[in-house]
C-alpha cells in the first residue's frame, strides 16, 4: 500500500509559515538532494492556500506527478493541470490502494490535520529551520486527537543548521 508523507519545513517554534504566510525564512540547504526526493513521489496533495501560493511562484508544475488540490472554492476550469477535489479522505483512501510511488502531502496545516484525524498520514517529515518566528501558521492546527510518532530517521545539515526528522505514525490507521 502506498504511503502518505507529510513533508514540510518548520521553524524551531513550530510554524510552517510566518504571520502573513511568508516563507522567506526557509533557506534551501545545498546538501539536500531534491531531485532524489522528488523521484520518490508520483502524487502531490495540497490545500487551496498552498496551491494559490505556488501559483504566484510559477508552481505547482511537478512533471511526472499527479497534482490534487483540496478546495471547496476553486473551480476546475480556473486550475489547469491539477485536479480539484472537495473531500480529501475518499480520494486519499483510493490513492493509497492504487499502485504507484509515495504520496506527498505538501504544506497546508489544515489539510494535514484533516488527513491525520482520518488516519491517512503514514509519515511526518519536518525540516526544522534554525529560526524563531514568534507566530504564524502552526505545523498542526489545533486538534482533539493525540498521535504517537516513532523516529524513523534524522539528518543534520551543518551548512544551514537545518535538522531533518522523519517519524512514522504509531497506533493509528496508517500503514
Amino acid at each position: 500500500m502506498r504511503r502518505v508523507r507529510y513533508s514540510v519545513a518548520m521553524s524551531l517554534d513550530g510554524y510552517i509559515a510566518g504571520p502573513n504566510g511568508e516563507f522567506d525564512w526557509i533557506t534551501p540547504d545545498p546538501d539536500v538532494d531534491f531531485a532524489a526526493m522528488f523521484k520518490a513521489y508520483d502524487t502531490l496533495l495540497m490545500g487551496r492556500k498552498t496551491y494559490e501560493l505556488t501559483r504566484t511562484h510559477k508552481g505547482p508544475g511537478m512533471p511526472g506527478m499527479s497534482v490534487y488540490v483540496i478546495s471547496r472554492t476553486l473551480s476546475p476550469e480556473d486550475c489547469p493541470n491539477v485536479t480539484i477535489v472537495r473531500d480529501p479522505a475518499p480520494l486519499v483512501t483510493e490513492l493509497k490502494r492504487q499502485p504507484g510511488k509515495e504520496i506527498w502531502l505538501f504544506g497546508g496545516g489544515d489539510l494535514f490535520r484533516s488527513l491525520l484525524e482520518a488516519n491517512l498520514v503514514d509519515t511526518v517529515e519536518v525540516a526544522i529551520a534554525p529560526v524563531l518566528l514568534g507566530g504564524g501558521l502552526p505545523v498542526l492546527p489545533e486538534t482533539s486527537a493525540r498521535h504517537t510518532l516513532k523516529l524513523a530517521s534524522h539528518q543534520l545539515y551543518p551548512k544551514t543548521g537545518t535538522l531533518g526528522l522523519s517519524y512514522d505514525l504509531v497506533g493509528s490507521g496508517a500503514a
